[in-house]
């Protein structure tokens, strides 16, 4: 394991980034549990991509969520629902992942739900450069329906506890701390033990990043 600055991490996850070579974009994945922090790494990931001259395609799992209306089968705190029937995934790799991967002709939506309006979305159809680089989280990334569509697979690591008391800050203008503990409890957490249980994502990363000090952070890579 290395341990080091933030800059010490993005500098080594850029440069895992540059060592792939392949004729179609590089699709990475930032999975993690909720809270853990894929969010913000991935948006620090790719400025220092861009300040080293790639095209960078930056893009979220929320933006590929299901309506409201049909996400919770199973009841709002459910944790196979949280797993199962939260996110779209064969849009995902329909008008994003598999155009910008072997064969597919790089033309790519990165969106298709606009969660500010619980509403679908279809932005405008772009044209990718073959040299670009896609730079997406999101949770369960790494699951079977997904798993062989990444050329670089980063995980984001935290602690249960640390990604809860992460949560309650973060949404504290909109839940109270009983609220959201109860979702991280109930949906969230036992959401990720099955995914642990069932596909092992750490497994499968090329890349851990242990992040409960995210300013001094230490990671894990291990070799294909």
């Amino acid at each position: 394991m290395d341990q080091g600055t933030r800059d010490e991490l993005l500098g080594r996850l850029a440069d895992a980034v540059g060592t792939i070579a392949v004729t179609h974009p590089t699709r990475v994945a930032v999975d993690g549990p909720p809270a853990a922090g894929k969010t913000t790494l991935a948006d620090e990931l790719a400025v220092v991509l861009r300040e080293r001259g790639r095209d960078v395609i930056r893009a979220t799992i929320d933006d590929f969520l299901f309506a409201r209306a049909q996400r919770y089968p199973r009841g709002e705190y459910s944790a196979e629902g949280c797993y199962f029937d939260t996110h779209d995934r064969e849009a995902l790799t329909r008008v994003l992942l598999d155009p910008l991967g072997p064969g597919g002709d790089r033309r790519f939506r990165p969106a298709v739900y606009d969660r500010t309006t619980d509403t679908a979305m279809s932005p405008p159809v772009t044209t990718a450069s073959p040299d670009a680089v896609l730079v997406f989280d999101g949770v369960f990334l790494m699951r079977p329906e997904l798993i062989d569509r990444w050329e670089l697979r980063i995980f984001v690591s935290t602690t249960p506890e640390r990604t809860v008391d992460r949560a309650v800050v973060r949404e504290r203008r909109v839940s109270s701390r009983a609220e959201v503990e109860r979702r991280w409890r109930e949906r969230y957490l036992p959401a990720q033990e099955f995914y642990f249980a069932t596909v092992r994502p750490t497994g499968h990363a090329d890349i851990v990043v242990h992040n409960d000090e995210p300013q001094q952070p230490a990671w894990t890579a291990r070799t294909r």
